[in-house]
């Protein structure tokens, strides 16, 4: 893969991948940016949730899994002295739906984990990654309550 960033002032960037589609970039003000785009470590964030989620959804939808809404929430601490890298980070797969199958999800996070997901098989070289998830139900009158929640435990290691 080719990617690119092209600088535009102070410390903004704009980053183009070969998808053609474009990303701003910048540092918050106390670092000398404008506040203008996201940050680099966002990105990696948001890279990883990004590759998960998609993998995920797909496996479930193929498995015909009635998922309503589906989001993805990355908390990653990061080290206090440079380079402030991650250390480790909870993913937490938030699941409504009607009737959605706990083991379908468990097996969509490990497709996911294991086989599918490039981002998730480079991090977690480089820090811990717990999977966690959520599965609510759909309700009549757009209430939803949780009916599963648990850890995603990789028992091929």
């Amino acid at each position: 893969m080719k990617a690119s960033v092209n600088w535009q002032n102070g410390l903004k960037f704009i980053g183009m991948g070969p998808s053609g589609h474009s990303i701003h970039m910048d540092a918050d003000s106390s670092q000398g940016g404008n506040d203008s785009g996201m940050r680099p470590m966002e990105m990696i964030a948001l890279g990883l949730i990004g590759c998960q989620a998609m993998d995920v959804l797909s496996i479930l939808q193929k498995k015909r899994q009635d998922v309503t809404q589906f989001e993805v929430r990355f908390n990653g601490p990061r080290s206090p002295e440079f380079p402030k890298v991650f250390t480790s980070a909870v993913v937490t797969f938030v699941i409504s739906g009607r009737q959605v199958d706990e083991n379908a999800v468990l097996r969509s996070i490990e497709l996911a984990a294991t086989k599918y997901c490039p981002a998730q098989a480079m991090f977690e070289r480089a820090f811990s990654i717990d999977l966690k998830y959520e599965i609510y139900e759909d309700e009549d009158g757009g209430n939803k309550h949780l009916v599963y929640e648990g850890i995603w435990q990789n028992t091929m290691v």
